[in-house]
């Protein structure tokens, strides 16, 4: 049974890395998987499957919001108990979190499922690409609640700072994915069917391995006891965490609905792009999981300083990262159109992203890292106000004026700048949060004695 609060002691900036590198691998093993199906639907040489995908995309991101918001809140919670020295709590909040995860995923499951053809149409799908996407979601949706259980699971994990075990869960998800991809669609011929059984049972795959290593290893879950006592506290974190993240896949439904307006082919691009972002920044967008347990255990700790130390390390991994990963694909852009037969603006696009907007994604990593402080350090709804505003007011108007200027690549380009506002935005008032942390705790004085946010996370024992 390992349940120390490792991240009070050793090197931040190696904390980070690590932790970062091991949960993209987990990441990327899903994301490729994505990547894969993609190049498999492109070499069946039907458009309307790939926009199906990019439709549906939207959708699933949409759904899986809801997971993440719930993870987020088990990682706040158990760190900091962790990071306070009180193992029972922490097994208390684990167990409760997944019971509230898995319940009320279910129910927003089947509100989705059931309106699963007025959400594709608002997406911009239309006629025979609308009934793909629809047949396609109708049989991923169902499966959300395994999906949060795998999801939460995975993050009461890296609360444990067993980043390699939450890792394997999503790269056996990535596995079983992958394996069952090429024998479902070509080898039994089912097409868009087979690729969402095939994400069904990865699914399924991440669910098991996220949760057992918790029981087996960490003896991290207890018989439920006080659920309704801790309703308060994961709802606190969770409902703006999923308000959070639900602002993303809104703004990117906008997205994708301005773009229809250039064709499949533009929709199609942007869809390749989908796929090939998480992998090329699957570190990145694993860093906000990952830095949210080490600010979470530091600040429970009572360690300002070191939660400072954790956010200058975290920016400057990012940069780093950002600029490396640009170079890569800028240098490899013509294999990664030829590989998908890109012309016309399908090519466009993928030219634009392999170049100044994968540059542009260091401001996106920017705004994760301010999440994972804010949702850490008992400003969840801060995270609420910056990723709203980047997904309507940060999006929207430079979405709209990007298309009119410069067509389909204006509608990225716009995007992109939107980031770069919001996270000035985000840093200022990370460090603003940073400061007032500081002040309220002391630099010796135990956090969860000192800070406002005590009743939050305090439970009578």
């Amino acid at each position: 049974m390992e349940s120390q609060a490792k991240f009070l002691e050793g090197n931040l900036f190696r904390h980070i890395t690590v932790m970062s590198l091991t949960a993209s691998v987990g990441l990327m093993a899903v994301f490729i998987v994505d990547f894969v199906d993609m190049i498999f639907i492109s070499m069946l040489g039907k458009a309307e499957l790939a926009a199906a995908i990019g439709y549906a995309g939207a959708i699933l991101f949409f759904t899986s919001s809801f997971g993440i918001g719930m993870a987020i809140a088990a990682g706040a919670l158990v760190s900091r108990a962790l990071g306070a020295g009180d193992g029972e709590l922490a097994r208390r909040r684990a167990t409760n979190t997944l019971i509230y995860g898995v319940l009320f995923g279910a129910v927003f499951a089947a509100g989705v499922w059931m309106n699963l053809a007025p959400l594709s149409a608002l997406m911009g799908a239309s006629g025979e690409t609308l009934d793909l996407s629809v047949s396609y979601l109708a049989i991923i949706i169902p499966s959300l609640p395994l999906l949060i259980f795998g999801m939460v699971g995975s993050a009461i994990l890296r609360a444990y700072g067993d980043a390699r075990r939450a890792m394997m869960a999503t790269v056996w998800g990535g596995v079983v994915n992958a394996v069952l991809d090429p024998i479902l669609i070509f080898g039994l011929d089912l097409e868009l069917t087979g690729a969402a059984l095939a994400s069904v049972a990865a699914r399924c795959t991440i669910a098991w391995f996220g949760i057992m290593p918790l029981i087996r290893h960490h003896r991290a879950l207890a018989r439920p006891q006080n659920v309704s006592q801790d309703l308060m506290p994961v709802a606190a974190i969770a409902a703006p965490a999923i308000l959070t993240q639900l602002a993303t896949p809104i703004g990117q439904a906008y997205v994708t609905r301005s773009m229809a307006e250039f064709g499949e082919a533009a929709v199609a691009g942007m869809a390749i792009i989908g796929r090939m972002t998480p992998i090329a920044f699957g570190v990145i967008f694993a860093l906000s999981g990952a830095l949210g347990p080490i600010i979470g255990q530091n600040a429970g700790g009572g360690r300002q300083d070191r939660v400072r130390e954790a956010m200058r390390d975290a920016i400057l991994f990012m940069g780093l990262v950002v600029v490396l990963v640009t170079g890569i694909l800028f240098a490899i852009r013509g294999p990664i159109a030829a590989l998908f037969a890109a012309d016309g603006v399908t090519l466009e696009l993928i030219f634009l992203f392999c170049g100044p907007l994968a540059l542009a994604f260091f401001f996106n990593g920017v705004i994760f890292a301010s999440n994972a402080a804010f949702n850490n350090l008992g400003h969840p709804f801060y995270s609420t106000w910056i990723n709203w505003g980047r997904h309507t007011l940060g999006t929207i108007p430079f979405v709209l004026i990007g298309a009119a200027g410069f067509g389909a690549p204006g509608v990225l380009i716009g995007q992109a700048l939107g980031g770069v506002i919001f996270a000035g935005i985000a840093f200022a008032l990370t460090r603003r949060v940073l400061a007032t942390a500081a002040l309220d705790a002391g630099e010796n004085a135990p956090f969860v004695r000192h800070s406002r946010m005590h009743q939050l996370f305090h439970v009578r024992r």
